[in-house]
């Protein structure tokens, strides 16, 4: 009976703290954190595609989120802050969001009824001083904000950026970009790249919390077809090596300088994904991929330019390897640096978010079953030498989406053939 007592003691104790993983194995546990590598909103039909998401604590203490919505040339559009209390939940549809509506949250001081956002009976509930007139935030935003959103997010000339472009203009009305997430201290207004947003052991505004986690859907109920993924889980630590020296790779190097002062663990650079073209998924395969220019990208002189707007834009990638499902090989033709040459004929993954058709116009494939090895680093010029530890490593992000179009569809991350933090710069062949 007292093995079976100190049994249950010690399965209690770790019950109430958060899973923890290998740092540079990026998996599905709370993190500092979180990753939404590709949403869309179509504008142009109200049933069209949308994004749904949630962000949820999974520690009894209350925390403070930040989110910041980027386009697809990763330039931020918008940010605000999440109040969570222990265990708590907040979703939010993209649709809503960028039409002015946002998540009404507010911690204990800006909501002494317990209204807003109430606790349960687990569950911390504290002020957060610095909340005080930002939280909960105006409902709606001013329509001028609104219109800036949907045209950043849609490729065209912004007011607020001085007529200047932040996205690609795809010509279909859809708004596109990626979303990111991190636990701070504070309800602050700064960006990632921001002098004080981050410091090292999380004593800037970001902090080194791990214990976010999400997931996200795609819903487009005009092709009545759903799917979902957990959302990318990005741990951070300021005693691991691989997160806290100068010039290594870490998630937001990019705007740390290479300082490793966000103590975020990078993700992979390598991939594999199965596809299908035809057969019971008869809406084919897309391959939804996020990646880094590692460029702090601000708005641009429109329109976007190959080769020169952005100068890192299009991304090129070392190595694309198409098999069948016997294993015959093609091997596309493929330049490893950014921005591509004007020769370059096979542009899958351009943009930091996007998503790709297999077997359409920008990634050909001569089977209509098979998988692809994904070989994503890239030596980016606008970049300088940096990642110091390894200019030639380019992280990513890739998830698969089958679709039956009309009766369903499922999602599924690509599987990681490496890290960042030790990129593998190989591809199959002779």
């Amino acid at each position: 009976m007292r093995k079976l007592t100190v049994v249950l003691l010690i399965a209690a104790a770790f019950a109430s703290v958060p899973a923890q993983a290998i740092r540079c194995t990026v998996d599905e546990v709370p993190a500092a954190t979180l990753l939404l590598p590709y949403f869309e909103v179509d504008f142009g039909k109200p049933n069209g595609v949308s994004t749904l998401l949630s962000i949820n604590n999974a520690s009894a203490t209350a925390v403070l989120a930040h989110v910041v919505v980027w386009t697809d040339l990763s330039v931020p559009v918008l940010d605000f802050n999440i109040y969570l209390t222990g265990y708590d939940v907040q979703t939010i549809s993209l649709r809503d969001l960028l039409t002015g509506w946002m998540p009404q949250t507010a911690s204990a001081g800006q909501d002494p009824t317990d209204t807003i956002s109430p606790k349960g009976a687990f569950s911390q509930d504290i002020n957060f001083a610095s909340c005080n007139g930002l939280l909960p935030p105006p409902n709606p935003l001013p329509p001028d904000f609104v219109s800036h959103l949907l045209l950043s997010l849609t490729g065209k000339p912004s007011p607020v950026f001085g007529g200047l472009c932040a996205g690609r203009d795809l010509g279909d009305n859809i708004a596109r970009g990626y979303i990111t997430v991190d636990t701070v201290s504070n309800c602050t207004l700064r960006f990632p790249g921001d002098p004080g947003y981050f410091l090292p052991g999380g004593t800037g505004d970001a902090t080194n919390q791990n214990v976010l986690w999400g997931d996200y859907f795609y819903v487009d109920e005009s092709q009545n077809y759903a799917s979902g993924n957990p959302m990318v889980h990005i741990e951070a630590s300021a005693t691991d090596a691989q997160t806290s020296l100068p010039g290594q790779y870490t998630f937001y190097g990019r705007y740390v300088n290479w300082t490793a002062a966000d103590n975020r663990e990078p993700l992979a650079t390598g991939f594999a994904s199965r596809y299908v073209t035809h057969g019971t998924f008869s809406g084919g395969t897309d391959l939804i991929v996020w990646r880094d220019s590692k460029v702090n990208q601000g708005p641009f002189t429109c329109p976007v330019a190959p080769g020169t707007r952005p100068p890192w834009y299009p991304l090129g990638q070392e190595g694309i390897v198409i098999f069948d499902e016997a294993e015959h090989p093609q091997v596309p033709q493929t330049f490893p640096v950014s921005p591509q040459p004007p020769q370059a004929s096979l542009l899958p993954f351009p943009a930091e978010a996007q998503r790709t058709a297999v077997g359409g116009a920008g990634l050909p494939v001569p089977f209509d079953f098979g998988w692809i090895y994904l070989n994503l680093n890239t030596l980016v010029t606008a970049a300088g030498n940096n990642p110091p530890e390894d200019p030639r490593a380019a992280q990513a992000w890739v998830t698969t989406e089958m679709k039956a179009m009309g009766r369903f569809s499922v999602g599924f991350d690509a599987v990681q053939l490496d890290s960042a933090c030790q990129a593998v710069h190989f591809t199959p062949g002779p």
